[in-house]
């Protein structure tokens, strides 16, 4: 299948990103806006772009009918729909089938099978892949649920079987607290997603949330393309990312890749895709789910791998197959991503909505920027508050987080609260040096003056100042070239 023409179903970072591919390689781009973003960098950027509602998601973003109107004016083969909003939107796909237009992503039926939790289960039980003990089916009645959990052994946890970024999900440490925690949990879920189902599973202690990322053509063959640690998490959601993880082995990284290769064979996928574990103290991993998308922080599996994961997104969507064996795949250096969110990290994370006065962003070897926002533009309100993602890449993980220290201290952003500073100090932070860290790192470390604290102690200033002497002296003894 031939593409020449790709609408773009997203906004922001992401979209930026996937429009830079399609130019790479002679594609045509549209995109398509609410009036909140006319201005947009993703609408600058494009070979196209058209309106598609007001700024509310639900009548611009997530309005397929509108996006299908434009697809088809401008008779589009494909449509890539990003991260978010309809990415993982099973009718949407079909419909796009439906018009004779190419998703640029697995089938509806992966789509539906990964979409639930507990479809998913159900869908890898039989490919020998670990998971928590926990329920099999939906709970909603409070007697069984206690039965349930008790036999399990608390902590529990109840989570929304359709659900994402930590909604409809309560962590349960005593039976008399599974009936009110269970009805919270459905309510969230049904206002969430519009489904409350629930299901319990035992709650893993001091976890460390580990992806693998595959990739999948259309001719039957998987591959996995490493991992991702992605255990420094705000809410359930992550902030930080890097890749490879500190915590594995040879032995185990391949035990997880072929785990993943095997969730993704049950639905037969095709495409860019996530399976997400869980990682306990003692090393054992448990299936948690698989997001049949291009993940938020696909960049550091690029740095790493040396591949351009939206490329080969729609390479196997034109029908290509994957050129590469397992064995041809190898892991240079280390990558770690920070999410450079709208957000004060002092007052909760809260998001911060104003006008970015000065944004200027780091350059250098080794360090990249995919951003969604230019100096002078207003935040909206109506969207997630992710501004950038900040990404380096250096030969081993201590030379990353040296990396990522002088990107953030580079990176200006004044007129808004944002997560530079939070960054910052993940990278100072002896559990994050030492690679002992989990899920609860936020948790555990972060306070409101932990910032002040942390970034201007003398041994980070006296730091700081060496790392600037060590630069300097290097430029005026560098040999010059010929």
């Amino acid at each position: 299948m031939n593409m020449q023409r790709v609408l773009v179903a997203n906004r922001g970072e992401i979209a930026v990103r996937v429009i830079h591919t399609l130019q790479k390689m002679g594609i045509e781009s549209i995109a398509v806006f609410s009036t909140a973003d006319k201005d947009a960098l993703h609408v600058q950027k494009a070979d196209f772009a058209e309106c598609i509602g007001p700024p509310a998601s639900a009548l611009s973003y997530l309005n397929q009918d509108k996006i299908i109107e434009v697809a088809k004016k401008y008779k589009v083969d494909g449509v890539h729909p990003g991260y978010g909003f309809l990415s993982e939107n099973a009718d949407f796909a079909i419909r796009l089938h439906a018009e004779g237009i190419k998703l640029i992503g697995p089938s509806p039926e992966a789509m539906q099978i990964m979409g639930s939790k507990l479809g998913a289960k159900d869908a890898v039980r039989q490919f020998n892949i670990p998971m928590v003990p926990g329920t099999e089916g939906a709970i909603s009645d409070e007697n069984e649920a206690r039965q349930i959990a008790d036999g399990i052994g608390y902590p529990v946890l109840i989570k929304a079987s359709a659900g994402g970024g930590g909604k409809g999900m309560r962590i349960v440490h005593e039976g008399k607290d599974i009936g009110e925690q269970i009805k919270l949990a459905m309510n969230e879920a049904t206002s969430a997603f519009g489904d409350g189902s629930v299901f319990i599973e035992k709650y893993v202690t001091s976890p460390r949330h580990i992806e693998v990322q595959i990739m999948a053509d259309q001719h039957g063959n998987t591959l996995y393309l490493f991992e991702r640690e992605c255990s420094i998490q705000r809410r359930h959601q992550k902030v930080v990312e890097e890749a490879p993880s500190a915590a594995l082995t040879h032995d185990l990284r391949k035990q997880m890749g072929e785990a993943a290769v095997r969730v993704a064979q049950s639905c037969s996928y095709e495409g860019a895709g996530t399976v997400e574990f869980l990682l306990d103290d003692q090393k054992n991993f448990y299936f948690l789910e698989m997001n049949t998308r291009l993940q938020v922080e696909h960049p550091v599996t690029e740095c790493i791998t040396g591949l351009d994961l939206v490329e080969w997104q729609i390479r196997v969507a034109r029908g290509e197959v994957l050129p590469w064996k397992q064995e041809d795949l190898n892991m240079e250096g280390h990558s770690i991503e920070l999410r450079i969110y709208a957000e004060d990290p002092e007052d909760q994370f809260l998001p911060s909505i104003n006008t970015l006065e000065t944004y200027k962003i780091p350059y250098g070897e080794g360090i990249r920027v995919d951003n969604g926002i230019l100096e002078g533009m207003d935040v909206p309100i109506y969207y997630d508050p992710m501004l950038a993602k900040l990404i380096v890449h250096a030969p081993n993980r201590l030379a990353a987080i040296q990396k990522m220290k002088e990107a953030i201290r580079e990176f200006n952003i004044k007129g808004i609260a944002n997560t530079l500073n939070f960054g910052a100090f993940v990278m100072n932070h002896e559990a994050f040096l030492s690679g002992n860290f989990d899920t609860h790192f936020v948790q555990k470390y972060w306070n409101p003056e932990g910032i002040k604290s942390t970034l201007h102690t003398p041994a980070v200033i006296a730091a700081h100042v060496a790392e600037r002497l060590l630069r300097h002296s290097q430029e005026h003894l560098a040999i010059p070239k010929s």
